[in-house]
């Protein structure tokens, strides 16, 4: 059932959400500093493009500067990606299959806001990675 869904998403939304952050990540990898953010930009991007199976966690080792960063990505990249995301999830809830994926492009809002300090992993093991 994930591929599935994962193969409706990708036709609807996924790609081009994928080359948004493809994009962002290669324009923020054009300096060292922003190197880290260009790195967080394609593991989201990866994320997007193929998202159901997976989920996000809080990593408690991350620390304020990630805090940091998570601040400097938001006046970067944050805004505008989430801008897409809200974008896009509205276009698919104006028809009664894309719902389910607008919801998921809407779940996908915060970490495209504050991706640092967050991990992508399986959905078969959430709390294993906590």
């Amino acid at each position: 059932m994930k591929t599935i869904l994962n193969v409706i998403w990708l036709v609807l939304s996924g790609f081009w959400l994928f080359l948004g952050y493809l994009l962002a990540g290669v324009l923020l990898c054009v300096t060292i500093i922003g190197i880290p953010f260009g790195i967080a930009a394609f593991r989201i991007g990866v994320y997007a493009l193929w998202p159901f199976g997976y989920t996000t966690v809080e990593r408690r080792d991350a620390g304020a500067g990630s805090c940091l960063g998570n601040v400097l990505w938001l006046v970067l990249a944050g805004w505008w990606l989430a801008l897409a995301h809200i974008v896009t999830g509205l276009a698919l809830c104006l028809t009664i299959i894309g719902i389910p994926f607008g919801v998921a492009n809407f779940k996908l809002i915060p970490v495209s806001l504050l991706p640092l300090g967050r991990e992508i992993v399986p959905t078969d093991e959430p709390f294993a990675a906590r």
